[in-house]
């Protein structure tokens, strides 16, 4: 009669153990002379410096509130989207100073300082902000006009004769 083998246990790799483990905290940023803690942000041409404290939900884009500044919807809500993801809408002040680019570029560049000023107020937002890929920075830029054309990749019109 043939012996039935017993299923053989698979021992787990040291690989899989490393996926499981996760990184340890980083320490919270040391605030600034008025309690600030600082991010920044870019997206395209777009540069954002955001400044974070505890306080009463104040929001500020250029000495301006964020509603005044931003007319569009989808705008106001990339703004908001990190203190959504982390439960701390309305209980931290923001003051953004931004330049440069469009106001869709402003809006993300402003969000990805917000997060980085969030992960440095408190290091145990990083995974909630990461799960929503909210920390990692959109590196597409403007491609360069080529001599000789009209545009990056547009081509003047071809003539037979």
């Amino acid at each position: 009669m043939p012996e039935i083998e017993t299923p053989v246990e698979v021992a787990e790799t040291p690989a899989a153990e490393a996926v499981e483990q996760v990184r340890p905290l980083g320490e919270p940023a040391k605030p600034d002379k008025g309690g600030f803690v600082w991010g920044t942000g870019r997206r395209k041409s777009s540069v954002a410096r955001v400044r974070v404290k505890p306080g009463d939900g104040k929001f500020l884009v250029n000495k301006r509130d964020v509603n005044e500044y931003f007319s569009e919807l989808q705008h106001k809500d990339a703004c908001n989207r990190p203190l959504k993801v982390t439960d701390t809408l309305g209980k931290l002040d923001v003051h953004v100073n931004v330049h440069g680019g469009g106001i869709t570029g402003q809006a993300e560049a402003i969000l990805l300082g917000i997060a980085r000023a969030l992960k440095g107020y408190d290091p145990t937002l990083e995974a909630t902000l990461r799960g929503n890929n909210l920390l990692t920075r959109d590196p597409r830029e403007v491609e360069r006009k080529k001599p000789g054309q009209p545009g990056a990749r547009k081509r003047f019109q071809f003539s037979k004769r």
